[in-house]
């Protein structure tokens, strides 16, 4: 049998570079993905098949598509990984910053999806979206990355529906808190958006704690990695996966407590229980 073939977005660190380690050592060709030139190399010098590829890019979505098909000739697995998620009042944000996280999150997803449809259906496989516990449970502070990842959630349910007559599998993952730079990532674009003339701006110590909360007691990433690859694996594999810290106890909040109680916890939680009239 022909080595089994992943690609994998977002592969320059955190999630994606754990992906890259654990598939190679189970015995894939792994093409990892990144942006840059410096992690390109990094992933090159550590045997991966390094692809460069900002998901936003349709040049680079056609390229790395057809690299694929032309040096391994098949793709057994796809995981949609790369992503990052942009924090603070959705009002400051506003509808621009939606857009571009929306290109990232979903719009990149199904792009790349599309992309490589010929090789997925040709070696009946699989396509893994990373999402998130966040789809479920909804903050302030990060509407526009809950809503990135709950469309995440309805595009993985139709592209299942739609995608089993080709004997192409999808599964979507939901992690809860990992080890990564998400969270200093999330800081780093939160602190972009803040400015003394948003109404939100006595509240910044909120919006600084909501960007850092992915951080809070994470798995490690290599866990969360090999978790998802025994996922992958199995004979049977479960449509919807959730790892990591509180990704089952948070949205177990959301189906035990009444919203009102709910969005109260939240509120204190991130410094909205005050009134800034």
């Amino acid at each position: 049998m022909s080595q089994p073939v992943v690609l994998i977005t977002g592969c320059s660190s955190g999630i994606g570079r754990a992906l890259a380690d654990a598939f190679q050592g189970a015995g894939y060709r792994v093409f990892a993905a990144a942006r840059k030139g410096a992690d390109l190399e990094r992933l090159a010098a550590a045997d991966f098949t390094a692809v460069k590829l900002d998901v936003n890019d349709a040049g680079d979505i056609a390229r790395a598509s057809a690299r694929v098909r032309a040096e391994a000739g098949r793709l057994d697995v796809l995981i949609n990984n790369a992503g990052y998620g942009a924090m603070g009042p959705l009002l400051d944000g506003g509808a621009a910053g939606m857009r571009q996280q929306f290109e990232t999150n979903v719009f990149s997803l199904v792009e790349l999806t599309r992309a490589c449809f010929p090789l997925l259906r040709a070696s009946r496989g699989l396509v893994v979206n990373i999402g998130s516990i966040s789809s479920v449970l909804v903050t302030p502070f990060a509407g526009t990355y809950c809503a990135s990842k709950a469309a995440v959630h309805a595009l993985s349910e139709a592209l299942r529906m739609e995608l089993a007559p080709f004997a192409i599998e999808v599964m979507e993952v939901q992690p809860g808190a990992i080890a990564s730079s998400f969270g200093s990532n999330a800081s780093a674009q939160a602190e972009q958006l803040l400015n003394q003339n948003s109404p939100w701006w006595p509240l910044r110590d909120g919006i600084r704690a909501r960007a850092n909360a992915s951080q809070d007691k994470p798995t490690p990433a290599s866990e969360f990695a090999a978790d998802l690859l025994a996922a992958v694996q199995r004979t049977k594999r479960p449509a919807l996966l959730r790892l990591g810290h509180g990704c089952r106890s948070l949205p177990l909040l959301v189906f035990l407590l009444p919203r009102t109680l709910l969005q109260a916890v939240l509120k204190k939680r991130f410094g909205l229980n005050q009134k800034l009239i």
